[in-house]
């Protein structure tokens, strides 16, 4: 048995420093990547009634994702997405943004594993930099990426194309061609 709840209000719980979220809003789910909240619906678990927000990935139709409303640690991973405002402005920001490279494996491990888990797009953009770049000085020597590095640089791009090709209403793979396209503009 489920009911329907009422929608919530977009906005930020000030008692409890939380976003609300509403049914049919669009938000960044952690590497998910862009998601629609389909429904906020109470359900049975373990003998009690729960309150979750049901996410559909945009890019996956057949996956859902519960996420219990309420619980701050993954509610944490749940973002309202950028307006195209905000891509154009991080988009013309991404020659300054410094790369995040670090040349200790395991503190790189640990460091990326965090950029991935918070999302944050400067931070993303960060990492793609550092690790496109080490990718170029490797290849003039005849070296590949090591596997988790690439990992990383997949999942960073994966994330911020979905986002991205949703808000600016195009397909994923047009996203970098779009950036460069953005950035050659501005520079000249």
């Amino acid at each position: 048995d489920h009911r329907d709840l009422h929608s919530f209000p977009t906005r930020r719980s000030s008692d409890l420093g939380i976003m609300m979220f509403s049914k049919d809003d669009l938000v960044v789910y952690g590497s998910e990547g862009v998601c629609k909240i389909v429904d906020i619906t109470l359900r049975e678990f373990n003998g009690a009634d729960k309150e979750y927000y049901i996410l559909v990935p945009v890019g996956d139709k057949k996956s859902t994702v519960y996420v219990p409303v309420g619980n701050s640690k993954l509610e944490a991973k749940m973002h309202r997405i950028l307006s195209s405002e905000e891509i154009m402005n991080l988009i013309s920001e991404m020659p300054e943004q410094e790369e995040m490279w670090i040349d200790n494996e395991s503190v790189r491990k640990a460091t990326y594993q965090e950029v991935i888990k918070n999302g944050r797009h400067k931070e993303l953009i960060s990492l793609i930099k550092a690790v496109h770049r080490h990718q170029q000085e490797l290849k003039t020597k005849g070296k590949k990426l090591h596997q988790s590095d690439a990992r990383f640089f997949a999942e960073a791009q994966k994330m911020l194309h979905s986002e991205f090709s949703v808000v600016l209403n195009i397909k994923q793979e047009e996203v970098l061609p779009f950036i460069m396209n953005e950035l050659d503009r501005t520079r000249s």
